[in-house]
């Protein structure tokens, strides 16, 4: 099992054999939470991968799922462990970070497809360090010292390896075309920012696009919004919003939908993403 291999994604599959395995045995899950003396919240919270399920807890399932192979079981345990392991964002930067914001890096992780739009800077994910320390610095109250400030930074360029990790998701971003001619830090530090999403455009999975001023008023307008979307539950996905009063997270489907129906039709009032590199090009040569 690959080390770097997010706890997200590993309770994922960890649930999938399992919920398959109730399945199978035509067991409700009110049955299998009463069988184990657990609350039914507890049993929604496993098999939506919510929750990590302990070594022990998973060893009184198992029979009851008719598991009781040998080789099977030590497989499932040792995701079960793995599952519960803590990531690398968990750590140092559960001090600087937000947990709604680890709670989005956790999906991120396991995701497969993430539709991203912001209305006023480059995401977090694609933005350079000093591009993002610009944008800190501005949007972090006096009291952040700049020690938090540089761990934030840390963290932002750390996640930037997800776009090309092994089996990294498919990633479409939209941005306002205000981005593009918006000044952060400096005109060098905001040109190299534009030759930056340039070079990340070219990755095979990821596409960048800008919606022109020309489009007027469109959807989405508002706020910026975060789809996270998973191959093995697409009716699970999740999104992502930031507001003035806080940001959060939200799985509710109806809301999800319109969320994707949304970014749909900015998309659709996008420049293709030929265009919007070109745009890009031109705005670095003329900011710089």
């Amino acid at each position: 099992m690959n080390d770097d291999t997010s706890p997200m994604l590993l309770r994922r599959r960890l649930r999938t054999e399992l919920r398959t395995a109730r399945l199978k045995n035509n067991l409700t899950q009110d049955q299998v939470a009463k069988a184990m003396e657990w609350s039914l919240s507890k049993m929604n919270r496993i098999e939506q991968a919510k929750s990590s399920i302990s070594a022990n807890d998973l060893k009184a399932l198992l029979p009851l799922y008719g598991i009781t192979d040998e080789g099977q079981t030590e497989e499932l345990l040792a995701l079960a462990r793995a599952s519960r392991q803590t990531p690398w964002w968990r750590g140092r930067y559960s001090e600087v970070a937000s947990e709604v914001f680890l709670q989005l890096i956790d999906y991120e992780s396991a995701a497969s497809y993430i539709s991203q739009f912001e209305t006023a800077f480059v995401p977090g994910i694609l933005q350079t360090e000093e591009y993002a320390t610009a944008v800190l610095q501005v949007f972090y109250d006096e009291n952040s010292s700049p020690e938090r400030i540089a761990a934030l930074v840390e963290l932002r360029a750390k996640r930037r390896e997800l776009l090309t990790s092994e089996n990294a998701p498919q990633f479409s971003f939209i941005i306002d075309e205000s981005v593009v001619h918006r000044l952060v830090g400096s005109p060098s530090v905001t040109s190299r920012q534009f030759i930056h999403l340039i070079d990340v455009a070219g990755l095979p999975n990821v596409t960048i696009q800008v919606v022109p001023f020309t489009a007027s008023v469109y959807p989405g307008m508002t706020g910026p919004l975060k789809i996270v979307e998973f191959e093995d539950s697409p009716d699970e996905s999740i999104v992502f919003l930031e507001s003035p009063r806080g940001d959060f997270i939200s799985d509710a489907r109806e809301e999800t939908q319109s969320y994707r129906e949304t970014f749909r039709r900015i998309r659709e009032k996008s420049l293709s993403p030929s265009d919007s590199i070109s745009l890009l090009h031109k705005s670095a040569s003329e900011i710089a």
